[in-house]
């Protein structure tokens, strides 16, 4: 049996978890048309200097095949994992292992693109995405 100080607790609580996602939600909407913007200069900066998109190829979850894709663009990590499609949309080159994606090719859905790429992974595995656009466009350390 709960009280009705319980109750009220409870729904306070509640109350207050959903303002904190909705908070981190439109941090993230925030940040992701940040990146959008980011990436729609790098796209027009790669055509002005003449900096050629590459064909995109995907990996399987578990890294053992690669896979064709329909997509056109620019990797953004030395392990060709994410890359800037020449649409302007951001790509996590990651698919599950399929007979259909080695025949036919495999279809990668375009992503909000985040300002860090892989953030929250291990130390040295995260790239702040300004750094990583400059690399595709030859101007960072590293290339």
């Amino acid at each position: 049996m709960s009280t009705p100080d319980a109750a009220s607790w409870r729904e306070q609580r509640s109350e207050a978890a959903a303002v904190h996602a909705e908070a981190l939600e439109r941090r993230r909407v925030a940040e992701s048309d940040r990146a959008r913007t980011l990436i729609a200069a790098f796209v027009r900066q790669a055509r002005e200097r003449g900096v050629e998109p590459a064909p995109l190829r995907a990996r399987s979850y578990d890294g053992r095949h690669r896979y064709r894709t329909h997509l056109r663009g620019w990797y953004l990590r030395r392990d060709e994992s994410v890359a800037v499609g020449v649409d302007g949309e951001f790509y996590v080159l990651s698919v599950p292992a399929s007979l259909q994606a080695a025949l036919r090719g495999a279809s990668v859905p375009p992503r909000d693109p985040p300002l860090v790429i892989g953030a929250g992974g291990k130390d040295g595995e995260s790239l702040a995405l300004p750094i990583a656009l400059a690399r595709a466009l030859g101007d960072g350390p590293g290339r």
